[in-house]
């Protein structure tokens, strides 16, 4: 049992595997399109309906034509590089509700929320572009997707333990310490994937908003915002966000290489 499972666990991870556009990160994803989006987009409408959007006009249509731009920036780039059926799956969708929270996210399919509470951050239209850029940034990469095939990986690899716990480890300690340490490495490997998504969609999100003629300068400086709001973070490592300071220097380094790749791709493209 232990060794189909395993093998059953080599064989999907082989089979599909992929790579992200730009980045090159090598990822696994068996969950398709046709299996998310519809839950997606039904998800996205019932939240809409339960949550009050911001009243703010201004303020709300300038969420829409920063998103607007910035997916138009994705779609042009999926369809230069042979990813049209992908561009034709998204139903992107951009809306502000009115909430004091911190916070903006993202669900597949181009279907992205921001909340009220986190303006002050974004503090100019570039902020809220590289806020943006980074929402976006995770639908386009498929983080969610990964994220569920990684997660049915895991709740497969919890039964191959339990079938070897129970037969290969007489002694019932064991078995107990053997299950901690699965159930402990299981979870920070998924915190460290969420950083790996963090730190993806961080760069991506630059590449985007550059894209779309954005000053990707201010990617960094939202970050400078939220250390300054943020209370004492738990240590990285425990963390399912890089630390702020990584997210800063991270971007700031890439900021040059993020430069060159947008101009040459907006000069082939325009």
């Amino acid at each position: 049992m232990k060794k189909i499972i395993a093998l059953f666990l080599i064989s999907l991870m082989i089979y599909s595997c992929s790579t992200v556009p730009i980045t090159g990160r090598k990822r696994v994803n068996f969950v398709s399109d046709a299996q998310v989006l519809p839950t997606s987009f039904a998800q996205y409408a019932g939240f809409l309906k339960e949550n009050a959007l911001s009243k703010d006009a201004t303020k709300t249509n300038e969420i829409k034509e920063v998103g607007a731009r910035i997916s138009k920036a994705v779609d042009r780039f999926m369809r230069a590089n042979n990813m049209t059926k992908e561009a034709d799956s998204y139903r992107w969708e951009f809306n502000l509700i009115e909430d004091k929270t911190i916070n903006a996210w993202a669900m597949p399919g181009g279907k992205v929320v921001f909340y009220t509470g986190i303006l002050p951050i974004a503090a100019n239209t570039d902020g809220i572009a590289a806020i943006m850029g980074h929402e976006v940034a995770h639908a386009f990469a498929k983080h969610g997707q990964e994220r569920m095939s990684t997660g049915m990986i895991t709740q497969l690899g919890g039964v191959a333990t339990q079938v070897y716990t129970g037969t290969s480890i007489k002694d019932p300690k064991k078995a107990q310490m053997f299950n901690m340490l699965y159930g402990v490495g299981s979870q920070l490997g998924m915190l460290k994937f969420s950083r790996t998504h963090e730190t993806e969609a961080d760069r991506l999100g630059l590449v985007f908003m550059l894209m779309a003629g954005y000053d990707g300068t201010e990617a960094a400086e939202v970050w400078v915002r939220m250390s300054q709001r943020s209370g004492e973070a738990p240590p990285e490592f425990l963390s399912t966000h890089p630390s702020n300071q990584s997210r800063i220097a991270d971007l700031k380094a890439y900021l040059p290489k993020a430069k060159v790749y947008a101009k040459k791709f907006n000069a082939q493209t325009n």
